[in-house]
């Protein structure tokens, strides 16, 4: 391995053990490890701001603004208690109604658009139920994930994958979806496993009578003409995402438009509403895209990769089944985004002696599924832990591992039996 390979991998760890241990602040240390790599010229200034991906950075500031605005009407305490009436205040049956919502919705949108525009929900309930909404946070993340693994939108690595290995919004419905279904059905049968005490906790929270003076009193909406206006730039908004590809248009454009046009037609102060967006969820990415560029850029992911796949030994399965674990472990401690665009050529190279199809979506899977298994394994994940910490709920790194890595576990084996039975036993 070469000096600026181990120099990088250094720095990584380095920064990777204060944000797991929590001494500094997590968007701190992503920027010291971001300066550090431009400073020991591991990057070159113009390379680092080449590795931030802006598309991302806009996208959740614009989605953030729209989510903020439409608060203000009390939309989503509408759905809250909605939610409660129909679950009868049941933590369980709330759990798993606000995660299915949640992976549905990000199947059609980005999932960190998704967790931005559900989360207040959540808050809104928990405090209603008087308990804590973490449980309910982790679930929405982890529901997330497995929601935006099913279509070519719902993820920025499916969208790389469908772009570089010529697939489309069908290939990946019937290649993915059935499979994050049985992903997702399988996690809500073992969340009332992983979240007993805490459902335990909630279990008796409310009775019959206090369910219904609280739809009473809260289930309307506070601001009906900012609400009209809020969803309808949402349509729009959602609207331009289906049709970004067609359009030529990336998310952060159509993100950020919505955004102008929301807080222009509904006459909201800038200042104040600038004042809601999550900065250091924004600075964190910032850093953490230049940390993951350098590392890329030295080849240390890249040897990685070359590495594993050199043991296949020009066996399909177990190239498979390879790329699918490898890339789950990966991606529950790199960004996703940069890992699969350095294994995307990786597939298309091994593709010349084994069947690329079951590699492909092994890829998907694994990069999506494994984002679930640390607090910073996805976007999604820190955007639901910077919204929970700013409300006097941290999520630790020790805490949400409790959750993410048996779900991911759990999942990615679900995951297994599909690639192999698919692709390697019925093909």
């Amino acid at each position: 391995m070469r000096g600026d390979e181990l120099l990088a991998g250094a720095i990584f760890v380095g920064i990777y053990a204060l944000i797991v241990t929590e001494k500094v602040h997590r968007t701190l240390a992503a920027l010291l490890g971001g300066s550090l790599v431009v400073l020991l010229r591991l990057i070159d200034q113009e390379e680092a701001f080449e590795a931030v991906d802006f598309n991302v950075i806009f996208l959740l500031a614009g989605m953030m603004i729209i989510a903020n605005v439409m608060a203000k009407t009390g939309i989503f305490q509408w759905i809250a208690v909605e939610a409660v009436r129909r679950t009868q205040g049941r933590p369980y049956r709330l759990l798993v109604l606000t995660s299915v919502i949640t992976a549905f919705v990000s199947a059609f949108l980005d999932n960190v658009t998704t967790v931005v525009l559900l989360t207040p929900i959540t808050f809104f309930v928990a405090q209603r139920l008087g308990t804590s909404p973490v449980p309910f946070l982790i679930s929405q993340v982890l529901a997330s994930n497995i929601g935006g693994c099913a279509t070519l939108i719902g993820d920025p690595p499916n969208i790389i994958i469908g772009s570089q290995m010529d697939k489309d919004f069908n290939d990946f419905l019937i290649n993915l979806a059935p499979v994050s279904a049985a992903a997702l059905l399988v996690y809500l049968v073992i969340a009332r496993w992983l979240f007993r005490d805490e459902l335990r906790a909630a279990v008796s929270a409310l009775e019959p009578e206090d369910i219904e003076r609280l739809v009473a009193a809260e289930r309307k909406i506070t601001d009906v003409p900012l609400m009209r206006i809020s969803l309808a730039v949402m349509a729009f908004t959602i609207l331009g995402f289906l049709l970004s590809r067609p359009l030529g248009l990336e998310g952060a454009t159509i993100a950020m438009t919505g955004a102008v046009v929301l807080m222009i037609a509904a006459r909201q102060d800038v200042h104040e509403i600038l004042n809601t967006v999550e900065w250091p969820t924004l600075f964190f990415f910032v850093g953490l895209f230049i940390l993951v560029g350098a590392v890329v850029k030295t080849g240390i992911i890249s040897d990685l990769a070359t590495g594993l796949l050199a043991v296949t030994g020009g066996r399909t399965d177990v190239a498979a089944l390879a790329v699918l674990w490898m890339s789950g472990v990966i991606s529950a401690i790199v960004d996703n985004i940069p890992y699969t665009v350095t294994m995307v050529p990786l597939i298309q190279e091994l593709g010349q002696t084994v069947d690329k199809e079951p590699l492909i979506w092994a890829l998907a899977l694994g990069a999506n599924l494994g984002g679930n298994a640390t607090i910073v394994g996805a976007s999604a994940n820190v955007v639901v832990a910077s919204m929970a910490e700013s409300r006097g709920y941290p999520i630790t790194f020790a805490q949400y591992l409790r959750y993410g890595v048996p779900a991911t576990l759990a999942t990615m084996v679900v995951a297994t039996i599909d690639i192999w039975l698919r692709y390697l036993v019925l093909s």
